[in-house]
């Protein structure tokens, strides 16, 4: 099993001529350092830096200019915790972080050196649960782990290594996303399913009028390949102008696709040697209402991005509705390789419970905060078994969620 995984690991990082000691040569120095507005217009500003186990990072905050005299990244002197705060045991106001969104809440205040214990994105936030005027500059460096340059190859030799095992979970032992069993129960025709997550705040039923909710029926059930071979489902629509469905994307921490191959490949070199993690690979051309997707949206572990993400396709609908933009989207979750049953080619295998990438990209944008309402509706002739263009199978419950973006 070693011996795979470290082919795995060799394959996934390949990029040409470019040797994997330069990746882990430019990773072990000191990034140049990044910076944030934090404030609380939203929970949690996600920074974009991934950090691996053993990584250090070093976060320095100030107050920013226009803030009330009484905000400072440390806190209020005479603010002391309290039960309702993010994290108790520190003064309401203080800058906050965490690694991840299960991980608990560190204190920063005005500067802070972190050692990770575990990989995760960085995402800072305020000590409070109401909002303020309070809005702090903050400073993030990403230094190489303690240990030297050494320290940094081993950060890289573990991120590779995580990269591996996310894989092989994949690959041969099935998704690593939890099995959410309200994610099967199907709704009644037209009524909003399960909340995807307990966690996230509570919306209100999008009401689905006559209009909108006969587009939905006469929507392809399925996008095809450019031989006519039917594949992924459409599982989510949302409603919104370009502008706010990237934002709100955004803000849920997926990542637009690369368009071009050829492009991708360079960027991926440069993001390297600017210490940078790759997480936009391209993805293939697949077509709904007689056109290739407009966006491609992903997440991943970086280095493991290759072979296994969460992505979707989005198409710009022919229709409006109370003349906002739709947007159509099928969603899968990549989780390794298989051979193409038409081609014999390798292509990307997918996890057969789809839904879950429904679930996903639903819990994402709630907790973001950036939707106004959602609602689930199960269609005439749902999609229940089928194979995507590739021939891998999936199941699903046939419903589409539907979201309405701020």
């Amino acid at each position: 099993m070693r011996s795979r995984a470290g082919w795995i690991v060799g394959f996934s990082i390949s990029l040409g001529w470019l040797p994997l000691s330069s990746f882990a040569q430019n990773a072990a120095t000191t990034t140049p350092a990044q910076s944030f507005r934090v404030s609380t217009s939203q929970p949690w500003t996600d920074t974009g830096i991934d950090l691996a186990a053993g990584d250090s990072v070093a976060i320095d905050a100030k107050s920013a200019s226009g803030s009330p005299s009484s905000c400072a990244p440390d806190g209020a002197p005479s603010a002391a915790g309290s039960a309702g705060l993010p994290l108790a045991s520190a003064p309401a106001g203080a800058l906050i972080a965490r690694i991840s969104d299960t991980s608990a809440p560190l204190l920063i205040g005005s500067s802070r050196e972190v050692h990770t214990g575990a990989g995760g994105r960085l995402s800072l936030g305020l000590n409070q649960t109401t909002s303020s005027k309070c809005v702090y500059e903050v400073q993030v460096t990403k230094g190489q782990p303690a240990g030297g340059t050494a320290g940094g190859e081993r950060s890289i030799q573990q991120q590779l290594s995580s990269a591996a095992q996310v894989w092989l979970k994949g690959q041969f032992g099935g998704s690593d996303a939890s099995k959410n069993p309200s994610s099967t129960a199907v709704a009644a025709k037209g009524g909003p399913g399960p909340s995807p997550s307990t966690s996230a705040p509570n919306l209100p039923s999008l009401a689905l009028d006559g209009e909108l909710r006969r587009h939905i029926d006469e929507l392809p059930r399925r996008v095809h390949d450019h031989a006519g071979n039917l594949g992924d489902m459409v599982n989510f629509l949302i409603v919104g102008n370009q502008e706010q469905v990237q934002a709100a994307l955004q803000t849920a921490d997926w990542h637009l696709a690369d368009v071009d191959s050829k492009e991708a490949g360079l960027k991926a070199i440069m993001n390297a040697y600017e210490k940078k993690e790759y997480l936009e690979m391209p993805m293939s051309q697949l077509y709904l209402f007689d056109r290739t997707q407009d966006f491609g949206y992903e997440q991943a572990q970086a280095y493991a991005v290759v072979a296994s993400r969460h992505h979707f396709r989005l198409w710009k609908a022919p229709f409006t509705w109370k003349n906002e933009t739709v947007w159509v989207g099928a969603a899968t979750h990549d989780v390794g390789f298989e051979k193409d049953v038409r081609t014999g080619k390798l292509t990307h295998k997918i996890d057969p419970e789809v839904d879950l990438e429904r679930e996903n990209i639903a819990q994402g944008l709630q907790k973001s905060g950036q939707l106004r309402s959602m609602t689930y509706y199960l269609p005439p002739n749902p999609v229940e078994e089928a194979k995507n263009a590739s021939g891998g199978g999936y199941h699903s419950d046939g419903r589409i969620v539907v979201f309405l973006v701020k």
